[in-house]
């Protein structure tokens, strides 16, 4: 197996086809996330974007996107912002990561949800979680009917703040492009993120870049939508995701607080379900998380998982700091046991978002 390092525009012709290749072919791989259009869409908005590149007899075999630091530390495409990553491969293909990086010159590889179902993810995992789908194979009706007999007191709820929403005036725009509607959204979502005591995403530039540049795309592997709900003549709701065919990531929903009490991210979310499972969409995928909401609607969940991969110093390192996190979790210290997980995870995010 040979491996390199590139840049996204290094990828000729033929990586291109063959990564195109890769991702019909195999269905954990239909998120947007996977797509040629985010890779680019993220070249254009952060200078780190590299491609290792693993090839046999010159042949494609496998793709990892990623950023990489000047000092050889990679992380997954997207950063702190990517709910999924993996290997854009060739059916069978499983290279090792710690293979992939050595090859490439990178240090060491920290991913926090890797795909579960591939091995090469699976084997360098320390933790797993599950990734919340919403299931709208068989319709929305379908997905509506399913739902509602396993949470029928949610479905309960969610037809009744329906019914005062209708009495107020309701306006869905599945694609608003209004420039307001855009910045609005932003400003709320900011100030969420200062209320909640976490990082503001939107304090650095590149998050903004991003999501401009998938709003600008209307390619069918990797577009942006943005999504409203107007209450009375105003603005409740706005989504800011993206979508390939059969999968729309959720990813930013934010809503004006004064129509808290009607549910309005909720009412939008179920809106842009129907709107999109008559446009192909099979799957809306939440990503993780403990929230009523997903716990709520999703019909199933699948793997993902956190760990490194690595060689030499650098994940000799890292390995040091994995086997303080998981020894302190194993102390009776109560809640002070994950505090130096958290650390980690608070510093890796930071760097991340400021490394752009």
């Amino acid at each position: 197996m040979e491996v390199a390092l590139r840049t996204p525009s290094d990828l000729s012709a033929e990586d291109r086809d063959a990564w195109r290749a890769f991702q019909a072919a195999d269905p954990s791989l239909a998120s947007p996330y996977f797509s040629l259009g985010f890779l680019d869409v993220m070249a254009a908005a952060r200078r780190d974007v590299r491609v290792v590149c693993a090839s046999r007899n010159g042949a494609p075999l496998a793709f990892l996107p990623l950023h990489v630091s000047p000092l050889g530390h990679a992380r997954p495409l997207g950063g702190p912002l990517g709910d999924h990553h993996g290997l854009i491969a060739a059916p069978g293909a499983a290279p090792d990561l710690s293979e992939l990086m050595r090859g490439s010159g990178a240090g060491v590889f920290d991913f926090h949800s890797g795909l579960g179902v591939q091995p090469s993810f699976r084997e360098r995992a320390l933790d797993t979680e599950g990734s919340w789908v919403i299931d709208l194979s068989e319709g929305y009706d379908a997905f509506v009917a399913a739902r509602s007999a396993v949470e029928a007191k949610a479905f309960r709820n969610i037809r009744g703040r329906r019914r005062k929403i209708e009495a107020e005036g309701m306006v869905f725009r599945l694609h608003d492009d209004r420039p307001d509607v855009f910045e609005q959204a932003l400003k709320w979502k900011s100030a969420q993120y200062r209320a909640s005591g976490h990082f503001d995403v939107f304090s650095v530039a590149w998050p903004r870049r991003v999501l401009e540049g998938l709003l600008r795309r209307e390619d069918s592997d990797c577009r942006g939508v943005m999504s409203s709900l107007e209450i009375g003549g105003r603005l409740a709701a706005v989504h800011i995701g993206m979508r390939s065919r059969s999968v729309l990531h959720y990813w930013f929903p934010v809503y004006d607080p004064h129509f808290a009490k009607f549910g309005p991210g909720l009412a939008l979310l179920l809106e842009i379900c129907r709107a999109v499972s008559a446009d192909g969409v099979r799957e809306v995928h939440l990503g993780p998380g403990d929230y009523d909401f997903k716990a709520h609607l999703a019909g199933w969940q699948f793997p993902i998982v956190s760990g490194y991969a690595g060689s030499g110093l650098p994940a000799l390192v890292r390995g040091a700091a994995a086997a303080l996190e998981h020894g302190a979790e194993r102390l009776p210290l109560g809640r002070a046991a994950y505090w130096p997980g958290k650390a980690f995870r608070r510093i890796d995010a930071l760097t991340s978002f400021r490394a752009a």
